[in-house]
């Protein structure tokens, strides 16, 4: 079954029986497994059967974030990876960067520099701006740094909604984020990988600076004497 591709649907059970020498109840177990991993569909009634999936980052990201949650991951540890990472894709990703790509950088930060006064439009603009490399990932040719930039963006999605990082509004992050992916986005346009590769480093490390701070006032949160503890209480 070589040079299947998705959409392909994969031969029947009685052929997959006489292929793999199986007995009817293991070529379905196998199928479900197929199935839950995200690799087939399986389709019941007339025209039903197993069709090849197309693959996508999301069963392996939820697998990997399952397993970080019980080891408690901070914003330091992200960005201790994302440095390298997140350079390393911009740096890749300039070969392949089109004219759309480029322009969907530009709207990207377009929507940043809109006004963002209710916690909804606060929560979407953290969101935005991960999308910023996201948009970068999906043009970098190495898979892994293309993953791991993903996977780590989608890690930091959570902390801004666990952390609630749009609480309060934070004027000097935002600034800084825009004026980062405004430089990024002169560097493309020229082609000057150097600057890419300079200005990249420089954005991590200084959202990195943020996230420390932001964790900082979440953790005076848990400070609290229990008189003024059961105050709030009521």
């Amino acid at each position: 079954m070589e040079n299947l591709s998705p959409g392909d649907r994969l031969p029947n059970e009685k052929a997959l029986m006489e292929r793999y020498e199986c007995a009817k109840g293991t070529i379905r177990e196998a199928l479900r497994v197929l199935e839950v991993e995200g690799l087939v569909a399986l389709k019941t009634g007339p025209g039903g059967g197993a069709i090849i999936r197309e693959v996508t980052v999301d069963p392996a990201c939820r697998a990997l974030r399952n397993f970080l949650h019980f080891q408690h991951v901070d914003g330091s540890q992200v960005y201790q990876l994302r440095r390298m990472v997140e350079v390393e894709v911009a740096v890749s990703a300039m070969d392949r960067l089109d004219a759309a790509g480029l322009t969907r950088l530009r709207d990207n930060i377009d929507q940043c520099q809109r006004p963002h006064e209710d916690e909804l439009s606060q929560r979407q603009h953290r969101m935005l701006e991960l999308e910023f490399h996201n948009i970068l990932a999906e043009y970098c040719p190495n898979p892994l740094l293309r993953f791991m930039s993903t996977f780590l963006n989608d890690l930091l999605r959570d902390l801004v909604v666990i952390k609630k990082a749009y609480k309060p509004e934070r004027h000097a992050f935002d600034e800084s984020n825009i004026r980062y992916h405004i430089a990024l986005l002169e560097a493309f346009e020229a082609s000057d990988r150097e600057a890419v590769r300079r200005l990249m480093y420089e954005h991590m490390c200084d959202a990195e600076h943020h996230m420390s701070a932001l964790e900082g006032e979440m953790a005076k949160q848990f400070l609290v004497s229990p008189d003024a503890l059961g105050e709030a209480g009521g």
